[in-house]
């Protein structure tokens, strides 16, 4: 793959977005109803200078898709149908997925501390594993700190390209995150940290004896048949057809082609995997519908705490364990999960019943507040009224 760099003025972005084309929406047997609806939300995030986005959404009735935006800036090719993803954080849902498959299984406990299965990996600068739940990685209560901050120290372009090809082993990021003191000690409060599921890779390792990736794919990936879902570690390349990510690095700044991945983040059980819109939405469903955890297991991962309002989550969202609870405004609220990286933002969400399932990719990222808030209501706007409409 040949990688280009894009330079843009922020000026110049806006004024290329606003001229994108929208792709007519493939919503049969209602391309008046939802179809309409799904396509217009699509427009709205493009209009927020996104630079593209894909939209699929699986309802009684049958799919809807659309697109809108172009999948790159220098040949306006479409944004491709089902393209691949970057799921980013989205992986978490699957790991904690096969951590409550051990629960289930009696080879675990949620209750068990962090010390027990990993003996001395968290400890040092007031860490202490035997504080430490495996209940609290997955539902971020464990206080540790982020080792995200350690990698990327400096928001630049320049500390992107400089380190972009870097890659770290699990044991080396806990470690990073170990020269931190906790935000706060295990079980008080809520933080999200990446440092987490590191770690619940690990224990996943540990407890099975074959690596976090093997287990998602003989547990959840070959079951439910999710062929173009991949675990490829710190592989830069996406399969194609894929759209390009487009990264602002300061509001005043040019947009950056970032469509090869900052390998130091998402590299293991907190963010690496791939995968299109029509495997993440299947893998959602069967989740809901009890298709991979008993009800017990399921409660337990539903069983959600508060977070915080400047979170940067809507308000009234609770967090279970890999799944997170959002009020829609119809009433009720969706289970989901979201994943970003440089350039890139993704959305599953489906309703508790399982019966609307959608998923959102939104393929540039503005470092302007203004710009960023506008993208992120126009894309909540866009979930809500996927998974609130009754055709």
């Amino acid at each position: 793959m040949i990688f280009r760099r894009v330079w843009l003025s922020a000026a110049v972005l806006a004024l290329a977005v606003s001229s994108l084309p929208s792709v007519a929406a493939s919503a049969a047997p209602h391309p008046s109803g939802t179809g309409w609806s799904v396509q217009r939300d699509a427009d709205a995030l493009r209009d927020a200078e996104v630079t593209g986005v894909a939209v699929r959404l699986e309802t009684p009735r049958g799919t809807v898709t659309a697109r809108s935006g172009v999948g790159d800036l220098v040949t306006h090719r479409p944004v491709p149908t089902n393209g691949y993803l970057r799921l980013g954080s989205t992986t978490k849902t699957f790991v904690a997925t096969v951590v409550l498959q051990l629960v289930g299984e009696k080879r675990i406990s949620l209750d068990q501390t962090v010390e027990q299965l990993l003996p001395g990996v968290v400890s040092g600068t007031g860490n202490d594993g035997r504080t430490i739940t495996i209940r609290d990685l997955l539902q971020h209560t464990s206080g540790l700190s982020d080792y995200n901050y350690d990698v990327f120290p400096d928001p630049s372009a320049q500390t992107y390209f400089a380190n972009r090809w870097s890659a770290y082993q699990p044991e080396e990021l806990v470690a990073l995150a170990m020269r931190h003191g906790p935000d706060f000690p295990a079980g008080t409060r809520w933080a999200y940290s990446n440092t987490n599921y590191v770690l619940a890779g690990m224990i996943i390792e540990k407890v099975t004896g074959r690596t976090w990736e093997q287990q998602v794919h003989d547990r959840i990936l070959r079951p439910l048949g999710l062929q173009q879902t991949d675990t490829p570690g710190t592989k830069p390349f996406l399969p194609h057809p894929h759209t390009a990510n487009y990264q602002q690095f300061t509001a005043d700044g040019p947009m950056v082609d970032t469509t090869i991945p900052y390998r130091p983040f998402d590299s293991g059980a907190d963010g690496s995997m791939t995968g299109t819109a029509r495997d993440l939405n299947r893998f959602f469903t069967a989740l809901a519908n009890g298709r991979l955890l008993k009800p017990a297991e399921f409660a337990a991962m539903r069983t959600a705490v508060p977070v915080p309002q400047d979170s940067g989550h809507p308000a009234g969202t609770r967090d279970g364990l890999g799944l997170f609870f959002t009020p829609l405004s119809c009433g009720d609220g969706y289970l989901g999960h979201g994943g970003s990286g440089f350039g890139h933002v993704i959305r599953t969400a489906t309703t508790a019943d399982g019966r609307r399932t959608v998923t959102v990719s939104a393929h540039s990222r503005s470092a302007d507040p203004q710009t960023a808030a506008r993208q992120e209501d126009a894309l909540r706007n866009l979930i809500d009224h996927a998974l609130c409409r009754t055709t």
